[in-house]
């Protein structure tokens, strides 16, 4: 196994919506039944997604099933893992209704994590985790975090601020998910993020809902020792969130595996 120090990273969040294309409000009523059922065309469906994904070296996923009634009981992050081309995956079950759907965060990546962290997160009501996946010496590693955050302000903030004590010690640290938060109050003076290292990737991005995106809710975090070479929303109507994606270089003396 040989080791690869990458000038750069290629990253990519974005909330699948458990392979369910929707493009007007009303397909929340005609379209979903697919949150339950199964769909004969969820298969392209993700073969669309594959395809858009695997120039990435790591993919952030919300909304993923990992086997359920409504997908056949196909793992859907395994599924595209195989089409894309990621032999690395991360995957955490957040809400298990057994045979009817299991709700996830997933990571897909290019690159072998040294370990992965499992975290639930606060909040009246549970369902909500977050993925913190370390990568490369255990000196200096980088810090991945994968999570979707809850509808409630209150909820959110207290989940910001419980990720921001696991992550505070570390110098390299990405997050990357559906904070469902817009961006002036996650990254404002009295937002959750004001005393932190980590800031935005780039400007206020607008992300929901996917065929006329106003609010910006899927994020992308970084620290200061990263540097951000591009950041941009990609227009595919895939889902009812779009994809966020940016390209980060890492410092030199941060190693990742392939």
């Amino acid at each position: 196994m040989a080791e690869h120090i990458p000038q750069t990273l290629r990253l990519l969040t974005y909330n699948i919506q458990v392979g369910i294309p929707t493009e007007r409000y009303r397909h929340y009523f005609t379209r979903g039944w697919r949150h339950v059922l199964p769909h004969h065309a969820r298969f392209a469906h993700l073969d669309r997604i594959a395809g858009l994904i695997s120039g990435f070296d790591m993919v952030a996923l919300q909304e993923v099933d990992a086997g359920s009634i409504r997908t056949g009981f196909t793992n859907q992050l395994e599924y595209l893992a195989e089409r894309a081309g990621f032999p690395f995956t991360c995957q955490q079950i957040n809400r298990n209704l057994g045979k009817l759907a299991q709700n996830s965060n997933g990571l897909l990546s290019k690159f072998r994590p040294r370990d992965v962290m499992d975290h639930k997160l606060p909040g009246l009501i549970p369902g909500r985790g977050a993925l913190v996946v370390r990568y490369g010496d255990r000196e200096n590693p980088l810090i991945l975090v994968v999570m979707h955050l809850s509808l409630s302000k209150r909820a959110r903030t207290q989940q910001m601020h419980y990720i921001r004590e696991v992550v505070e010690d570390f110098e390299h640290v990405i997050v990357m998910g559906d904070l469902n938060c817009q961006f002036p109050r996650l990254h404002g003076e009295k937002g959750p993020l004001a005393k932190t290292r980590l800031r935005p990737a780039g400007p206020e991005l607008h992300t929901f809902p996917s065929w006329h995106p106003q609010r910006s809710i899927d994020h992308i975090l970084v620290t200061e020792s990263l540097v951000v070479k591009s950041v941009h929303v990609l227009n595919q109507t895939l889902s009812d969130h779009l994809p966020v994606a940016t390209e980060i270089q890492l410092p030199a003396d941060v190693h990742l595996v392939a």
